[in-house]
């Protein structure tokens, strides 16, 4: 994407897949992206904006959103060095209540996406559910990452059953057989996506979003594998 964009952008929608999500899209990109975009016939399943940038610039982030013709911000993870106590977790819950409470009055829905260390516990409750427990479902989504649920030691078919009607994006990437924890493509490795499927699907999951944070192949390659095996088990 970093080189070149549109080609890759082609490839993605000769592949099948109906569309993409985004991350740290700058202002000046939104005019030719969302016109190779409508081009190719991809739609937008949100996009990703950091935490840093969400508390100093939300309205700037909003309007370029929705001029992009997006509605959905999606959090990436919280910063290193400040995720160590429940107090952080707790602190972070209010900010990122108050992100989302302003995405609802301006007409997009916010996004929580986790990693592994939110499955860290206090006096037995994850930091997860400190973030989303103390927030509103209306105003904070969650977009669950199968991966990391499972690399943080919770299932994610069941996590996932915990938060019904607060999941709209799955977040899916495979772990490699050989080494655990590390990314394959989607049905590559040792994860049991039927249950997830299952899951995902009873809490009113719209998308399933398949991630490869970085593989041994072309990235390109891993991702026509990921959507091969999507659509031999009826997921697209």
């Amino acid at each position: 994407m970093s080189e070149t964009p549109d080609e890759t952008l082609a490839a993605i929608a000769q592949m099948g897949y109906p569309a993409v999500q985004l991350a740290g899209v700058a202002k000046d990109q939104v005019a030719s992206l969302k016109r190779t975009l409508a081009d190719l016939g991809l739609a937008i399943a949100g996009n990703h904006v950091g935490i840093a940038r969400l508390e100093s610039a939300l309205e700037e982030e909003i309007d370029l959103n929705l001029d992009l013709g997006n509605r959905d911000i999606i959090c990436p993870a919280l910063p290193q060095g400040r995720r160590e106590s429940e107090a952080d977790f707790r602190a972070y819950a209010d900010l990122i209540a108050r992100i989302g409470a302003r995405c609802s009055e301006r007409g997009c829905r916010f996004h929580y996406h986790n990693h592994a260390f939110e499955f860290v516990t206090f006096d037995g409750t994850y930091a997860m559910d400190i973030l989303l427990g103390s927030t509103d479902p209306r105003d904070v989504l969650f977009e669950p990452d199968v991966y990391w649920i499972h690399v943080g030691g919770a299932d994610p078919a069941a996590y996932i059953r915990r938060y019904p009607g607060r999941c709209p994006f799955i977040h899916i990437k495979d772990i490699d057989r050989t080494r655990d924890p590390s990314y394959a493509e989607i049905g590559a490795g040792t994860l049991d996506f039927a249950p997830i499927f299952a899951a995902s699907e009873a809490v009113g999951a719209e998308w399933y979003v398949v991630e490869q944070d970085a593989s041994t192949k072309p990235m390109v390659e891993s991702v026509e594998i990921s959507i091969r095996n999507l659509r031999a088990w009826g997921k697209l």
